[in-house]
Parts: C-alpha cells; structure tokens; sequence
C-alpha cells in the first residue's frame, strides 16, 4: 500500500489546478443552464406539435395503423419522469397519423441539429417498436436493456446511444474521484457528455427545467417525485439497479436502492412513536451579559443560555425550563413578587427567511405560564435591558431596546399597553431601573452618560446627569439604591458615585430643585465596577471587573468584606443575594457561582465560552465529551448532570470520538493536529498531525482496530489502532473526495468507509484494497453500516428539507437501536425522524430550544437520551427520548421513566403550586411537527401568541388534551408545511411552555 501512504500529493500542491477546475466547472455549468432552457424552449415547440397533430388527427378521424407507433408518442415517452414506460397510455395513439407532416420534420430537423442524442433517442425507439409490438412487459425489458453497458448491449441505434450509456456511467461513478494529475483531463473529456449523460437523464432534466418554466405542465403533472427546483428526487432503472437521484444546488447526487427493497413506492415514512423531553441544559450566558442571575424564593436560581430560560434548584439537583422565547434571551428582570419574571429577546429569522420579531415576555415562575407578550412590533433588534417598576407593585415595565436610538418605552404590562416612548441615545445604554420610591423616575445609564427620567402620563423629559468637578467615566456600568432614595452608579474607572436630590431652590453653583447631583464619590475596585447589588439588610455587594473582587460595603458605604474569584472562573458579570450569607456570581467564562466570603466558592453552572462543535458519547457508559473552539474539553455525566473532569488543549477542538473500549478518546483539532486522551484520567496519550487544515470528523471501527480522521484538505487517513487505542500507526489515505470532508462511517467488518464532502459527494472507499475509491457504488447499496452519520444516502434523504441549498443539515445520528434519526439543522432546531427515512418531504418531531445553528447531535449508548450542541449559543441540551402513548380523550399521559401512567383528566383540575417540575408537562411542550399543520398556529406573531393563549384557556377548561402540547396530532404526510413553519411554531405558543 505505499501508493496509500504516499503523502506528496497534497492539497497546497494541487491548489492552483482545483482553481482552474472550479473556473471550468462554473463556466460549463452555465453553459448547461443555458442549454437547459433552449431544450425547454424546444419541449414546448413539440408540445405544441404533438397538440396541433392530435387535433389534425381527429378531424380526419383517420384509422389506426398497425406499423410503427407515431412519434408524438415517442416525444411524450421522452418527458416522463421515470425509466419504465409501462404506466403510460398509449389508447390516444389510434387517433393519431402515422406520417409525420412537413411542418413536424422541419422542426424536427432543427432539434437534430441541436441536440443529436434526442435524434437517438428517437430513431431507437421507433426502430425498437418496429421490432417488437408495444407490451407492458416488453417495454420493460427495453428499459432494461438500453441500461446495460456498451459492450453487452446489442442496440439497433447508432453509434451515439452507446457513447452516452458510456459518458452515463463515467459521470455517476467517477465524478470528481480521480487524483489530482487527472483531474483535468477526465473534466475535458467528460463535461461536454455530462449534460447529455443518457435518454434517461436528458429527458428528466427536460422535464425539471421545462415544469419549472410552466411550459410542459401537462407532462409535468407526471412528476410525482418532483421536489424543487433546487432539490428533487426520482426513481430510475439503470444497469446498476434502481436508484434514486436527488438534486441539491443543481449537482445530482445519486443513492442506490437497496435490493431488499422490492417496490420503493411502497415505501412509508411516518412520525417516529418517541419524542423527545428537554431534560437538562449545561452552560449559562455570562459572556456577553450583565445582571441575569437571580435566587427566587422556590430556592432556585434562575438565569438563561441560548432561548431558555433555567430554573435550577442546586438542593435537589432539579431544573425547569421556560421555552416561550423563539431566539436568544437576552436580559432578565424579576418582578417585586419574586414570583413573575420578564425576559427579553434578540430578533430572529426563521428557516424560511421570516424576521422573529424582538420581544419582552412575562410569565410565571411557578407555572411557568406565559401572562403576556410584549412589543411585538416595537422593538428594533431586540431588547437590551428592562425593569419592573417598584413604587407602584411592579404594574409596570420600562425597556430599552437595541435600535440605534434605543428606545426607551413605558408599559402597563398586564393591559399590554404602551404608555411612554422616548429615543435616549444614540451612545450604549446599559442599564434602567426605576426609582424604588418615586413612581415617577427612570434612571438609564451607559456609555459616557447618565439620564434621570421624569415620566409623567404619556410623556418622557430628560435631565442629564452633570459630573461637574468629578471625572466623567468612559462607561457607567450599574445602578443601585440606598434606603434614603439616593442613586448609586458603578462605572468603568473603579468608582462608585452617590447621586443624591437636591430638596432647595437653585442657588449659586446649585442645580434647580429636584436634580440629581453626586454628594460622594468611593474608589471601590481596580478596574470597573461591573455590578451592584442592594442586599435585604441594607448593604451593598459590588462585584468588579479586572480585580474580580466582590466587596461587602455596610451602611455607611464602608468596605467591611471582601472574597476574589479565582482566575479561571472569569471576571464578574452579575451578583445576587442568595440564602442566608451566601450570594451567587454570574461570570465573563460562563460560570454560576455560590459563595460565602468564609468558604469561598462552589462551582453550580458551567459551560463553553465559544462555539461548540465536537460531540461523542461514550460506548457504554452514561458519559459525553464536548470540545469547542474555546480549546476546553469537558467530559459529563448525563446522569448526575455534572462535570467529570475538562482539560484545556493547545488547539481549538472540533471533532471527537471514543475508543469503542472507553478507554481512550480521538480529537481533532482546526490545525490538522489530534490527541488521543485517557478517558478516566484525561492525560495525553497520543498527538499525532494529518495535513494542515481542520480535522472535521474521527471515527473509530467497530472493533476499534481502525481509526479514520476526515480533513478539510479533502482527504480520510486511515491508522492502524492497537493497545486498546494507545498506539496508532498510518495505514492508508483516501485520496478523491473534490471538498472537505463532513461526515464518515464504518461496515461493520472493518472494509468499506462511506463518505460525504462539502460538495455533496458520496463516495465509497475499500480500505482492505488499499484505501480504493469504489467506481461502482451500487455494490455498496446493501451494506449494513454500523452507524450512521452520513448526511447524505438513501436511509436518510428524506430529512433533507424543500429547496435546501445542501448546508442546512450540520449533523446527523441513527439511534442505537435503528428506529430513529435524530437531526440538527442551521434553524436552532432538533428533528427526530423515522429510520430508514428513504422518502422526500418526511414528517418529524421538531424541537427548539438552542438559539444558534445546532451543531452536532448524538444519542447516549443506551438511546435513553440524546445530547445537542449549540454553535455560537454555546449551550449543551440533553433531551430525554419518551415514546407517547395513545390514550382515550379525557386521559392524559404521564411518563414515569419508560412506563406512561393515564391519569384522568377530572385529577388534572388542581395542580399544587410548589415549584416543582409539572407533572402533567412531562412532554416537552416546545415541540412541532414538520408537515403538520395546527389550526392555533397564524403566520403573524402576536396574533400567534395571542391565539394560542386562548387556545390554552380553552384547553384548561376542557383538560382534554396534554396541557404541555396543544391541540397535538399527528398529521398525515399530505399535509401543508406552511402553518407548521409559521412565525411562531407551536413550541413557541404561550400555554405553559414548561418542561
């Protein structure tokens, strides 16, 4: 194999002739667009023909010929979307002339001239028809013998049917396959055939472009596996088999059928009987957001990641989430009930390009019940801060949003009416509160500024805050207040200032009465002072940015104690008061902490701080590993839901996989570099180097002998595995993918790799023969793979969506036990699929949650679980897989572990408020189904919202139905997509999105 191991052909090497070829490929492919749509153009000519003949042959009433079939019926035959010519009819061929009139010839000559394989085409068949008389069974055989290779055919037709049959094979199975050297050659030789490839896919391209342009609709009622412009699929016989063709971004990727498929139009795929319940999510934001960590009287703490918002109990090791947001949640007040919370969002768009609109929601901590939706409409970009009015009960609302005005609006939230709107500055605003006593003052404060609010009916006035013979800070960071009403401000340079209200008239250097002036100034830390935080007995915590120090100040702002965080925690981004002495840190590295000054601190939440991408399960044990682009890699127990161990690398990591001992774990890196690392101890056992480009995939065999690392310099080096995954040695290279690779599986006895690149290839590789590309795939349509992950072939297909331009699936995983796919798409979404999912357009459960692309995705050794990592949102969610059962109306499902429970509804009337996760919300109500289509659901998003709030009333009243998922059923596969992908999807609706 030294050809295999022979590294010298690289891909910087080669760089300047993949150049020259994407030129020539560009160039090529708009001359076939071009050539597609003059044959299109042609289509309709014949159509048109075809019609005048039919209508010239029924006023003559002419008799039926016994000779050779008219050759309008030949021109039909060509427009069919499938091979087999069997299932058409052929009873209007009595009516038609068996002479072709001058006027048919003449245009006939000028389609010759332009397109000699149609002139094949025809003259074969009517040629073969004079041979044989028409019969089902015949045509069949034809169809199959017109497939077979140029050597074992024995066709009638010209030399020219056997040259297309050839470039026909060549295209399909040697595609971008050839090394380097011969790349271009094989281009020169091959492109000028590929957009003729055979009467087959001549006649299939006709048919997509000629639909497409309206001009042959009656022939294109025929194409019942029509998908899209940019995606379809059809069905055909070929010498290989049968096979299906999918087009993405106009490249066709061809999928074999497997032999034990006897009819693939018998082929059903339906909703998969499980589900999936979000069950735990790992990581908090901190990084880019202040003042969002906060202990409610449940004993929980509650914060937020990605578009959930987490109600954690570190007692009991419980969390419940609140899933009403449709993108990122961005900030958090709590109402002065302790019990209603406000959180804001970012504006969105959906997998349809519709703008998620930015908006505030309350709701309840206990029920987790929606109360209302906020600023539909209003808000530009999404909400930057908010906070609940104190003097009057917290009746309203003030929310600055993150237009370029920032707009600061005024709301009697519970009649969801606008009272005030004001534009502040166009600097940062980070921070507005009201004033605790005075109903009638809002204090915003940002970049260089500070603004006293006077609010009085539907009116906003300003008083800006004067610094006179103070320094005035870059940035005033926070806000607090003294019992006595004076205004406390925590800024940039280290400084804490009291703001106190002058109570006279003006007099000399005195501001007009009621202005706010600064009485005092405190140096309180090195660096900024990031937060501020009134405690219940009246003293003051600060938390500071570069000293990482939180400082306890007693009444008389006197620094009595102080704690610092270590270094690898972050500096400080929020501080709550917590039981008894103890208060909880919100960190710039995504950490929660509780603390005491006395103890020091325990770590409660912790996540990644960058985007996250590599994911693997272990083979037998209830662990995971995670590694990001923040080069941590963390190992946790999705039992215990904690952090086993993290090890920092030298390298952003990308990709990983455990040994199938569980002894090890493989991960690759964005250099080309990969470490191999004790799973139970985390020390380095291996480094190793392929290339210089990020390692996108690591896949162990089976049997663990084996060992593939995929790379974005298009090629899989294989390494021989020994020791139980401590010594590796190269073994091979698979040198012909055209782009990087993605995604890559094992056969289960170690043979044969099946591959996917970013150009959509699906490529077979015989590694027991040296690591050879396999020329004919259709000897790999039966093999049983050990896993799946490959995101494009025929088990799968049909997760792919309408009109996908080939990036909107980043991950994909076949569940242990073969009944399921799981699937994380660029929509924030996580779908769960039937498998084999062989069928376009499939139905699935849809689930929300992340708030950024879904990275990866993969189903713990059990199936019990499954985990999904978020890019940019940087969250961890473990979701646990149920299976629904179906029950009489009035009953309702609980799931207890595996066993479902029905509990009559008349039971379901009185729910205890103690804050502890629903029972009867067990299914995890963020849930909607692609093909479905709710009858709640509205293509405008407040009308949405508000229509699924009625929707909940009436559902509560009636307890018919899961209160956790609304109006659910499965939907058939007919149904419109178009309600389901609405603006807001049913795992948005308002009524209690708990789980």
């Amino acid at each position: 194999f030294s050809h295999c191991t022979d590294d010298s052909i690289s891909a910087a090497s080669t760089s300047d002739v993949q150049d020259r070829l994407s030129a020539l490929e560009l160039r090529v492919q708009q001359q076939e667009d071009e050539i597609t749509v003059l044959k299109a153009a042609l289509a309709d000519v014949l159509r048109r023909l075809a019609i005048s003949e039919d209508h010239v042959a029924s006023v003559r009433k002419s008799a039926p010929s016994k000779g050779q079939p008219s050759l309008r019926e030949a021109i039909s035959m060509s427009c069919i979307t499938n091979g087999s010519t069997g299932s058409r009819k052929t009873s209007h061929s009595s009516s038609v002339s068996r002479a072709f009139s001058p006027t048919f010839l003449i245009y006939l000559l000028v389609l010759f001239f332009f397109f000699p394989l149609c002139y094949t085409l025809f003259y074969s068949g009517t040629e073969k028809k004079k041979e044989k008389p028409p019969g089902q069974k015949e045509k069949k055989e034809e169809s199959h013998s017109n497939d077979q290779s140029p050597q074992t055919q024995a066709s009638p037709s010209p030399q020219p049917s056997s040259q297309t049959l050839q470039t026909h094979r060549q295209t399909q199975e040697s595609k971008s396959s050839t090394p380097a050297k011969s790349i271009k050659k094989s281009l020169t030789a091959e492109k000028p055939h590929s957009a003729w490839e055979s009467s087959d896919d001549s006649r299939n391209k006709l048919l997509r472009v000629a639909s497409t342009s309206k001009l042959i609709s009656k022939v294109a009622k025929n194409a019942d596996k029509y998908v899209s412009t940019k995606m379809s699929t059809r069905e055909k016989n070929s010498q290989e088999g049968e096979y299906i063709k999918m087009f993405m971004r106009g490249r066709p990727i061809t999928m074999f059928i497997p032999s034990d498929v006897e009819n693939y139009d018998d082929i059903r795929t339906e909703l998969p009987p499980e589900k999936l319940k979000l069950e735990w999510v790992y990581g908090y934001r901190g990084r880019d957001c202040r003042a969002n960590v906060y202990l409610l009287p449940t004993g929980e703490i509650v914060y937020f990641i990605a578009s959930v918002v987490v109600l954690f109990n570190y007692e009991e090791r419980t969390q419940r989430h609140y899933l009403g947001h449709t993108d990122c949640v961005k900030c958090l007040a709590v109402h002065p009930d302790k019990i209603r919370i406000a959180t804001g969002q970012l504006a969105g768009v959906d997998k349809d390009g519709r703008p998620l609109q930015p908006h505030v929601r309350v709701w309840d901590s206990v029920s987790l019940v929606t109360l209302q939706v906020i600023g539909l409409g209003t808000f530009e970009r999404g909400v930057g801060c908010l906070d609940f009015s104190k003097a009057d009960s917290g009746t309203h609302l003030c929310v600055i949003d993150d237009s370029n005005e920032h707009m600061l609006t005024v709301w009697d939230w519970q009649r969801k009416s606008k009272i005030a709107e004001i534009k502040t500055t166009n600097e940062v605003v980070l921070a507005v509160e009201f004033h605790p006593t005075d109903a009638n003052t809002i204090i915003t404060c940002g970049k260089s500024h500070i603004f006293f609010w006077t609010w009085s009916g539907n009116s906003l006035s300003r008083k800006q805050g004067i610094f006179g013979k103070y320094e005035k800070p870059k940035f005033v960071q926070c806000l607090a207040f003294l019992g006595n009403g004076d205004v406390l401000t925590g800024d940039s340079g280290g400084i804490i200032l009291i703001w106190g209200k002058t109570t006279v008239e003006s007099t000399a250097g005195k501001g007009p009465k009621g202005v706010y002036q600064i009485s005092r100034q405190i140096k309180a830390h090195d660096g900024s002072v990031f937060t501020l935080c009134q405690m219940r007995n009246g003293m003051l915590l600060t938390g500071g940015g570069k000293d990482r120090k939180i400082i306890l100040w007693d009444h008389d702002l006197n620094p009595e104690r102080e704690i610092e965080v270590p270094d690898q925690y972050g500096t400080i981004r929020a501080v709550a008061e917590g039981k008894a002495d103890q208060f909880l840190v919100g960190t710039s590295r995504n950490f929660v902490l509780r603390g005491t000054f006395n103890d020091g601190f325990l770590v409660e939440v912790q996540g990644h701080t960058d985007e996250l991408w590599g994911l693997a399960s272990h083979p037998f044990k209830d662990l995971f590993l995670t590694c990001a682009q923040d080069r941590q890699v963390c190992m946790w127990n999705s039992v215990d839901h904690t952090l086993e161990w993290t090890r920092l690398l030298d390298e952003p990591g990308h990709c990983a996989d455990f040994h199938p001992s569980g002894a090890v774990v493989a991960i690759g890196t964005h250099s080309g570099r990969w470490f191999v690392l004790d799973a139970e101890t985390r020390d380095l056992v291996s480094i190793h180097t392929d290339g210089n480009e990020q390692l996108s995939v690591m896949r162990y065999s089976v049997d663990g002998t084996l060992l593939a690392v995929g790379s974005h310099d298009n090629f899989i080096y294989l390494y021989v595995v020994t020791e139980n995954g401590r010594k590796y040695s190269r073994y091979g290279k698979c040198t012909g993918h055209s782009s990087y690779i993605t995604h890559l599986d094992w056969s289960p006895d170690n043979k044969y790799i099946m591959s996917n690149s970013g150009d959509y290839e699906i490529l077979y590789w015989d590694i027991p023969s040296g690591c050879k590309l396999i020329r004919n795939r259709s000897d790999c349509k039966d093999i049983d793979w050990t896993t799946y992950t490959c995101v494009l072939g025929f088990q799968v297909f049909g997760v792919w969506p309408e009109g996908s331009d080939g990036t909107d699936i980043n991950a994909l995983v076949r569940s242990h036990n073969r009944k399921v796919i799981a699937v994380a798409d660029d929509f924030c979404k996580v779908h769960l699929f039937q498998y084999p999912c062989s069928k376009p357009k499939a139905p699935s459960h849809k689930y929300s949650a992340h708030s950024s692309h879904v990275t990866n995705v993969s189903f713990t050794h059990s199936d019990g679980h499954l985990i999904s990592t978020g890019g940019k949102d940087m969250s961890i969610i473990q979701w646990k897989l149920v299976e629904k059962v179906t029950l009489p109306q009035n009953d309702i499902v609980v799931d207890i572990g595996a066993t479902k429970v029905p509990i009559p509804a008349s039971e379901n009337a009185v729910q205890s408020p103690a804050p502890l996760p629903q029972p009867f919300n067990e299914m995890n109500q963020n849930e909607s189904v692609t093909g479905s289509s709710p009858a709640s659901l509205e293509s405008n998003l407040e009308q949405s919202a508000e229509a699924s709030e009625e929707q909940s009333e009436e559902q509560s009243e009636g307890s018919s139905l899961d209160p956790a998922e609304p109006g659910y059923e499965e939907p058939s596969n007919e149904t419109s997509e178009e309600h389901s992908e609405s603006t807001v999807t049913e795992e948005q609706q308002d009524n209690s999105p708990v789980s």
